[in-house]
């Protein structure tokens, strides 16, 4: 039951972060799946990556550690999801 539940709140950060991604980038993003790479698959850059974190901060009610932060949090999705859930979580 709880690894329904935290796949299910996976599911849940993942759009959410596609979602953002997607006003950030300003169009609608196909779905290549939680594992599509930020940078290659939808051509985040440095200035959206910034827009992008605020935005997050902003769904989740969060404030990010940028001391903490570090490129590998960037390569896919999934990969941002779960430092957002974690962030959120903390």
């Amino acid at each position: 039951m709880t690894q329904t539940i935290d796949t299910a709140a996976q599911d849940r950060t993942i759009a959410t972060v596609r979602e953002a991604l997607a006003d950030v980038l300003e169009r609608e993003l196909p779905d290549l799946g939680g594992d599509a790479r930020l940078f290659d698959d939808y051509g985040l850059d440095s200035t959206g990556v910034l827009d992008l974190l605020m935005r997050l901060e902003e769904a989740f009610d969060v404030e990010f550690d940028t001391e903490e932060l570090e490129m590998h949090h960037f390569a896919t999705v999934r990969t941002l999801a779960d430092y957002v859930a974690a962030a959120a979580s903390a």
